[in-house]
């Protein structure tokens, strides 16, 4: 068994744990758990208890799949109060040699980060799109280089303290460290977003079941990310209130049935549905479509917008990938290609990914495989924290026992652990 990564995606419909081996640049799934979601509301965590149980379970069952005992996760995060801003650092390269140094790309990104956030509100990301080197722009690495001006264009996100620490308050009461937050859209361009269309221009909407994720590339690196409290769980409700349905029975009409657009042929055809008062009934396929339809023009319309407002309508060549459990929805890619004139394609998780194919080939666990993509493959990391060093007192690679950490880290999982005890079950 390689190195293991644990990727946690808590979303307002699901948890999602997966843990991944990796060896030679590639990982192998070898561990799933997934568990109702209950205690978010919009990505965003409204009851600690009911969410801890949620991971609880979501992990166990990865941890007993796997035959691994899990001591740091990923974890993804979402939810309206998630913000971003594009930003630039500069530092001057003083000594003899002019040669750039790691240090100097920490200097720089340190100045970049250095802007006005709301006092209720932290950094959750600071990601390098470019440096620039002696008015030389388009630069990945700029260690090694020689220069005496060092600049740098990045992406900032970030989010409400309060979210934040509750999302880690509902995994450490488990006893288990959070290695990183990670913006869910970013991890799951690692998993569905190919490195062609990431050059020319994509726009990645991730349609989970509270929130809709927006996140554009351009010239490799994201450029714009905003958070919709917009998604599938608005649809299921208008099919509850209008076939007067069970939301159960309402979320399966809506995976199995729900048609965003339909033609003339196959307007009159029936759909069989079981109501509240369990009577099986036949509605016409006109009738669902008249519920779906609206909801899906609006939450379209305003993540179109919010790519106007920014001014990328024009640069986004490559169009748009959609993925999350909505993306699923019959017939979507069609109703948003004709709606919006733009290429649309559902997204594919990555090469490099082996393992429980099930999982691999599905965008409703994107997030979690780009979770572990983001872990083994994140630039970020790379000057922002340093290679092997903890960001925030979370950083750490491990050994093939999934003991990551330090000595330090182990003994504080194991007094949480032993003075808090156990998540009561329900």
């Amino acid at each position: 068994m390689g190195e293991l990564i644990i990727g946690l995606d808590i979303g307002t419909t699901k948890v999602v744990a997966l843990v991944g081996s990796v060896e030679h640049g590639i990982i192998e799934i070898i561990g799933m758990g997934k568990a109702p979601s209950t205690g978010l509301e919009k990505g965003v965590v409204v009851d600690i208890g009911e969410t801890t149980h949620s991971i609880q379970r979501a992990v166990e069952q990865a941890e007993n799949m796997a035959d691994v005992k899990i001591d740091t996760v990923y974890a993804g995060i979402s939810g309206k109060h998630i913000n971003s801003i594009n930003n630039s650092g500069t530092v001057s390269i003083s000594r003899s040699s002019r040669i750039i140094t790691a240090d100097d790309v920490r200097r720089v990104l340190e100045t970049a980060q250095a802007i006005q956030i709301p006092p209720d509100c932290e950094l959750i990301h600071v990601i390098p799109r470019q440096y620039i080197v002696d008015g030389q722009e388009g630069i990945t690495d700029p260690v090694g280089m020689t220069g005496t001006r060092l600049e740098v264009d990045v992406h900032i996100v970030t989010g409400s303290i309060t979210a934040v620490h509750n999302i880690t308050r509902c995994v450490e009461n488990l006893g288990i460290g959070v290695e990183q937050i990670v913006l869910q859209p970013l991890a799951s361009s690692y998993a569905v977003l190919g490195e062609a269309e990431k050059d020319l221009g994509v726009v990645l909407m991730d349609i989970g079941g509270g929130t809709t994720d927006i996140a554009i590339f351009r010239n490799g690196d994201i450029w714009f990310s905003k958070v919709l409290p917009i998604a599938g769980e608005h649809l299921t409700n208008d099919i509850t209130v209008g076939l007067k349905v069970a939301r159960k029975e309402a979320n399966r009409i809506k995976l199995s049935e729900g048609l965003p657009h339909i033609d003339e042929q196959s307007s009159d055809e029936r759909v069989e549905i079981t109501t509240i008062g369990e009577e099986h009934k036949a509605v016409s396929k006109r009738k669902l479509t008249k519920i779906i339809e609206p909801r899906l023009e609006e939450l379209f319309d305003l993540a179109m917008e919010e790519i106007e407002d920014a001014g990328y309508r024009d640069l986004i060549p490559a169009g748009t990938v959609l993925t999350g459990g909505t993306a699923l929805l019959r017939g979507l890619p069609t109703f948003v290609r004709n709606r919006y004139n733009i290429t649309v394609r559902r997204g594919k998780n990555p090469q490099g990914i082996h393992g429980l194919s099930d999982i691999v080939e599905s965008p409703i666990y994107a997030t979690g495989i780009g979770l572990l993509k983001y872990a083994l493959e994140s630039k970020e990391y790379r000057y922002r924290y340093g290679e092997n060093h903890r960001a925030n007192g979370r950083w750490g690679w491990g050994n093939s026992n999934n003991r990551r950490g330090s000595l330090v880290t182990s003994l504080l999982n194991w007094l949480n652990r032993l003075f808090r005890g156990p998540v009561p079950r329900r």
